[in-house]
């Protein structure tokens, strides 16, 4: 099965600049998706950016022109540039992925165990 593993969360001050990882590994034939969401303290999780395996980009409004969101195919890796973090960029960053373990195997929805980044002010 697929596994995801964020990584790269962490301290910053606001104004600040941090990149995520999520390199994607088990049996993979394909990543037809992958996305960044992530969950403030008290709030509902939200989705704050994502790729489709053509490349096309989606962003939450609340991030646009600050956070990119990228992959690497070789790698099975996603990333999340996350530039001018304000402190309510605060919460736990989850790596999503749509993916297929083979050819005629139908797509599952993996879910990574959260990376936290932390805003201060």
């Amino acid at each position: 099965q697929v596994h995801l593993v964020e990584s790269g969360g962490g301290l910053v001050q606001a104004g600040g600049s941090l990149r995520l990882s999520c390199a994607a590994s088990g049996t993979i034939f394909s990543l037809d998706l992958m996305a960044w969401y992530r969950q403030a303290p008290g709030k509902q999780r939200e989705l704050v950016a994502v790729i489709g395996s053509g490349g096309s980009t989606n962003y939450a409004d609340s991030v646009k022109g600050r956070f990119t969101i990228s992959s690497d195919n070789a790698k099975k890796t996603a990333y999340l540039k996350m530039n001018s973090l304000k402190p309510e960029d605060t919460a736990v960053y989850y790596c999503n992925a749509l993916s297929r373990g083979s050819r005629s195997e139908g797509v599952l929805e993996v879910w990574g165990q959260g990376t936290l980044v932390t805003v201060s002010s």
